[in-house]
């Protein structure tokens, strides 16, 4: 029989922001192993109970007990990264032996100074550091993250969560707390991720609205609701059944107590002589009857109906369309006509150019050739991802007048904003919050609802579903669903995909756009057959011909080839990122852009050649 170790007992804690009651006395229990999902409304709290629980944030009361000696991980929506270290500094920025050798060995390389690297490939033997190296390397470049030395302050947002992500894993926690780890990830980083987390021994405490990752790594799920915790033992599939019976539950003794009330309401208006010293305790009861009474009903049906305008037979026509960017292609002579009513999502590694499609189709960006015809009758609908754009003092009821007091749905039907925003899920005692006041995930449906509001028949979602949670985008998913004109999708989220679209264009790479009837899953299934395919036409592996080739661990220059491989890798990287940039900014001569195109192939073809040999020698270090 398995020993049960508690990792983490939260008891009765309570938190608020002035007078926003996030959650009021709850309790929880953590074990080893468990790995748990935290699900819950944009706004209820759920970044804030991460927060106490991380001891980043106190609670208001309660208490929280956590067994001596467990290591905890957390990773923040806005991760705090040191602006003067590179990545690979970043990363080995710990307290841990093995991995200050490897930041000393790692130093050593950079300096070539022979002494240096000597003493420190001798301390990388002596803890056998290598492959710790390489598994600090191989989690890096899984999250897509290749020239280790880059500067930190040059990184994106994508970029460093992504880097926070891989230190959090890298240093294989007792107890994992991750806030929305899938954001920033693209479909190949995300099953990646999945496989990883499955396979880890690291207990996990997870918010995330990707509900196969959900699905498919959790075995508890914890939801906040109401300001309380209620815990289901089973995936996601099973809180969907068994939250359902809990809401009908809860709503039917809410009717129950209603109807008690008004009997009871009638008894306490009679005059006070009725009332004996043998009715106290029925005097008790009706007010705990009135508090069960005035609790809200949970979860009314939304239904989501705006009128769209009318979209002609002509939608948008795209013939041979390239774009790019110096020599480096992004799309090449795609063609393709849009039919009313479907539903297209876009899938593709970060940086392959699916934003960049979308801009050209409205015309947000040029395109180098091709031509792209849109019908009169289109009124595009675009949510960005970097689209929010209120001022933090803006109140929401303001922010939604400004486009109209009213919407319109079906013939002759209308709704007030005040309704409409009731109907995404903004109470009435949130209109005339300031912005300033929502979080992430509130901003972004009101950055939502305001494009739904002008009645597009065109619409494009660039990863709408970031920051969204679950309840809000089954919202969602409803309108777009009977949502009668086009809609373009660019998201990571593999279940969203799979319950709105019917075709997908693929970014495979250097300019190819794939058309593929049919939804994420399909095309899942497509790749999966095709690389089977491949796999049996080639007789031997890469691994399995340096194995042959290289029975023995690496030797000592070979460990010194690998070092030096992995600073020039680097500095090639580096300077080809110098190169597009440059390429990019569109303000050199025709001279200078064939230079810099010449040269950066070149750098392209010693990085590939450099890359098989370094993946070579990881190799044998592997086996």
């Amino acid at each position: 029989m398995n020993t049960v170790i508690s990792y983490l007992q939260i008891e009765n804690i309570s938190k608020s922001y002035g007078d926003l009651l996030l959650f009021e006395n709850v309790s929880l229990g953590i074990n080893k192993d468990d790995k748990i999902a935290l699900i819950a409304k944009n706004g209820a709290g759920k970044t804030s109970l991460l927060n106490v629980i991380a001891g980043i944030e106190s609670a208001d009361s309660g208490n929280i007990s956590i067994r001596n000696n467990v290591n905890i991980e957390y990773l923040d929506q806005d991760p705090l990264l040191d602006e003067n270290c590179t990545i690979i500094e970043q990363v080995y920025n710990s307290s841990n032996e093995i991995a200050a050798t490897v930041k000393e060995y790692e130093e050593a390389i950079v300096s070539t100074n022979k002494k240096l690297i000597q003493s420190a490939m001798e301390k990388m033997d002596a803890l056998n550091a290598w492959q710790y190296e390489v598994k600090v390397k191989q989690i890096l470049s899984r999250l897509k993250i290749d020239n280790f030395y880059q500067p930190i302050k040059e990184l994106s947002g994508g970029q460093r969560k992504r880097l926070a992500l891989a230190k959090v894993l890298i240093n294989e926690p007792d107890f994992l707390i991750l806030d929305e780890p899938t954001n920033h990830l693209d479909l190949d980083m995300i099953e990646w991720l999945e496989s990883y987390l499955k396979k880890s021994k690291s207990t996990l405490l997870m918010v995330t609205h990707d509900r196969y990752f959900l699905d498919r790594v959790c075995t508890e799920i914890v939801e906040l609701d109401e300001k309380q915790i209620f815990l289901y033992k089973g995936n996601y599939s099973y809180f969907l059944e068994k939250r359902e019976q809990r809401v009908k539950n809860t709503n039917a003794n809410i009717e129950k107590a209603r109807n008690l009330l008004r009997t009871e309401l009638d008894w306490m208006r009679r005059s006070p002589q009725a009332r004996t010293t043998k009715s106290k305790s029925r005097i008790e009861a009706f007010y705990d009857l009135q508090d069960v009474a005035s609790q809200k009903t949970n979860d009314k049906q939304i239904k989501i109906d705006i009128k769209t305008s009318r979209l002609g037979k002509k939608i948008i026509d795209i013939y041979y369309l390239n774009k790019n960017f110096g020599d480096i292609e992004i799309l090449k002579d795609f063609s393709y006509k849009f039919v009313k009513g479907e539903k297209i999502g876009i899938i593709g590694k970060n940086g392959s150019g699916k934003t960049t499609f979308v801009n050209l189709i409205t015309g947000n960006e040029k395109a180098s050739s091709g031509k792209i015809d849109i019908g009169e009758t289109v009124k595009f609908g675009y949510f960005k991802q970097d689209g929010i754009k209120f001022k933090e003092s803006q109140r929401v009821i303001d922010i939604v007048r400004e486009i109209a007091e009213l919407v319109s749905f079906g013939v002759g039907k209308k709704m007030s904003v005040t309704q409409f925003l009731n109907y995404f899920l903004f109470p009435s005692e949130m209109h005339y919050n300031r912005v300033s006041k929502l979080s992430g995930g509130e901003k972004r449906r009101l950055y939502l609802l305001t494009v739904l509001m002008k009645n597009p028949n065109f619409l494009i979602l660039d990863e709408p579903t970031n920051d969204l949670d679950i309840l809000t985008l089954n919202v969602l998913e409803e309108y777009l669903q009977n949502f009668p004109g086009c809609v373009l999708i660019v998201s990571h989220d593999r279940y969203f995909m799979d319950k709105i679209i019917d075709r997908m264009f693929v970014f495979e790479g250097n300019g190819a756009l794939k058309d593929f009837p049919g939804d994420y899953s399909n095309y899942l299934d497509y790749k999966i057959a095709k690389e089977k395919r491949e796999k049996k036409s080639i007789p031997k592996t890469t691994k399995e011909k340096v194995k042959k080739q290289n029975p023995n661990k690496l030797s000592y220059n070979e460990q010194r080839e690998l070092g030096t491989l992995e600073k020039e890798i680097q500095e090639l990287e580096t300077e080809k990122s110098e190169l597009e940039i440059a390429l990019n900014a569109g303000n050199l001569n025709a001279n200078q852009l064939n230079e810099n195109s010449k040269r950066l192939n070149k750098i392209i073809e010693l990085i590939d050649k450099k890359d098989n040999r370094w993946l070579e020698l990881s190799m044998i270090e592997e086996s």
